[in-house]
Formats: C-alpha cells, sequence, structure tokens
C-alpha cells in the first residue's frame, strides 16, 4: 500500500511519520515522502508533542496507548513508531481517513 508502514513478520507494525508540532489542530495529512505527514495541536515542548502523537495514533487505530511506541525521533519531526497487538487493516483504516481529509475530533 504505501512506505510508511510496514508489518513484521510477529505481526508488529512499523510506521514512518513526519510530525508536524504546534498546528491549529490533530489531523493526518497525506502522504510526506516515505513517511505519514501528522499535523499536532500540541507543542514541541516538554515531550507533549511525543505524548499527543502516541494517544492520536493509538486512538486512530483503535488500540491501547501502551501498544504504541516511539522507536525512535525523540527530538526530531522525523519518527518511527512500533505498534504491537493491533490488527494491520486499522493502519489501512488510517491511512484512508488520510485520503478523505482525517480530520479528529474536536
Amino acid at each position: 500500500m504505501s512506505d510508511w508502514y510496514r508489518v513484521g513478520r510477529d505481526g508488529e507494525m512499523t510506521l514512518t511519520l513526519h510530525i508536524q508540532p504546534g498546528a491549529r489542530r490533530t489531523e493526518c495529512a497525506g502522504v510526506h515522502g516515505d513517511a505519514l505527514k501528522i499535523r499536532l495541536a500540541a507543542p514541541p515542548v516538554d515531550g507533549k508533542a511525543n505524548a499527543a502523537l502516541l494517544a492520536f495514533v493509538a486512538e486512530r487505530l483503535g488500540c491501547s496507548r501502551a501498544a504504541v511506541t516511539l522507536k525512535s525521533g525523540q527530538a526530531t519531526r522525523r519518527k518511527v513508531l512500533t505498534v504491537s497487538g493491533c490488527a494491520p487493516e486499522a493502519v489501512a483504516r488510517l491511512a484512508a481517513s488520510t485520503l478523505k481529509g482525517g480530520e479528529s475530533p474536536p
């Protein structure tokens, strides 16, 4: 489907994301190179943007917050997340919501 996510043999998914913190609202914004672009309303201060990102992705995938971890990119816009215990179809829904605009509820 796209280069921004991969499913490993053990079912663990790896998501490559490009993050824009401090946006007007939190939403998926389409594909940015080989990453999915996500705009975050949270500021990039004291880990608030990272926490908001993990919560947003968990909500969109329909899995627990504990299932989503930040693998790399703690202080950069390019982040790699791992997701365990979530069906690959959930990522397909995330991609589909991106193509339709994908805004989060207010």
